[in-house]
């Protein structure tokens, strides 16, 4: 059987490629919360997700040379607000990133060479498996519906991944992203909380933008992704408001 790629990203403990033939009668049961989210305070995010996203999130840029957007569900690493202990959302109306939607799928290139990608499976999840009861991901040596709309999500999702990979080589070609920085004073707190480990767009670099480098912006859609990431920056205190709420008392630092 082939193997996985080596590297797993977040949330995946191993890989192993879909198969009809090994996997003949493995079927789906739905999640019953999302325990692997419990911990994570940070979760990619495709710029498609944007406009919906910086309602709920305050989106941030990591840091290095292979930078993502994240969503950021807690202003402290290991602190989740919007995720009880049990692993389900304490509010039902908040938004769920694709990111975790996607789990315990994902396409993936089986060796570095490969030119095709491989719908393949986490099967640690306790959602899939070979269960005398759920839904059923093949039948008669075909795939289900199921099967067809993971992986038609799965390709959505992967196409949302190029875009967004453009999105962060035009804001590092246009020089706009700098280290960020946030302070938050609580009331009766002697010292404020600083908060870094993370990039943003720098506003002074933007209005700074010559109009041939503005046009571009504004002609490629980048123009209302970019402010749609500098407003949810403002829900920053809220999300630290959430933590003291919860009593999840925050350190002086963010590494996002």
């Amino acid at each position: 059987m082939a193997s996985a790629p080596q590297t797993l990203p977040l949330f995946y403990n191993t890989l192993e490629p879909l198969s009809s033939d090994a996997h003949a009668g493995f079927r789906v049961r739905p999640a019953d919360g999302a325990a692997f989210l419990v911990n994570q305070h940070a979760i990619p995010l495709t710029v498609d997700e944007f406009p919906m996203a910086q309602r709920h999130f305050p989106i941030v840029f990591s840091q290095g040379d292979d930078a993502v957007p994240l969503a950021l569900m807690g202003m402290n690493e290991g602190m989740n607000v919007f995720i009880d202990e049990k692993g389900m959302l304490r509010d039902p109306y908040t938004y769920v990133p694709a990111y975790v939607r996607r789990y315990p799928y994902m396409l993936a290139r089986l060796t570095p060479d490969a030119q095709e990608l491989t719908l393949c499976f986490d099967p640690t999840s306790p959602t899939i498996g070979d269960f005398a009861d759920g839904e059923a991901l093949f039948a008669d040596g075909q795939p289900t519906d199921l099967t067809k709309n993971i992986l038609e999500f799965s390709q959505q999702f992967e196409e949302a991944g190029a875009r967004t990979a453009q999105f962060m080589a035009e804001l590092n070609e246009l020089g706009l992203l700098e280290d960020g920085e946030i302070t938050i004073q609580p009331d009766g707190a002697d010292k404020p909380f600083l908060y870094s480990g993370f990039r943003m767009v720098s506003e002074e670099k933007l209005r700074e933008l010559r109009g041939d480098q503005l046009r571009k912006i504004v002609q490629s859609g980048m123009l209302p992704l970019i402010y749609a990431h500098l407003f949810s920056l403002s829900l920053t205190r809220e999300i630290f408001s959430r933590q003291v709420q919860l009593g999840l008392m925050p350190a002086p630092q963010l590494t996002a």
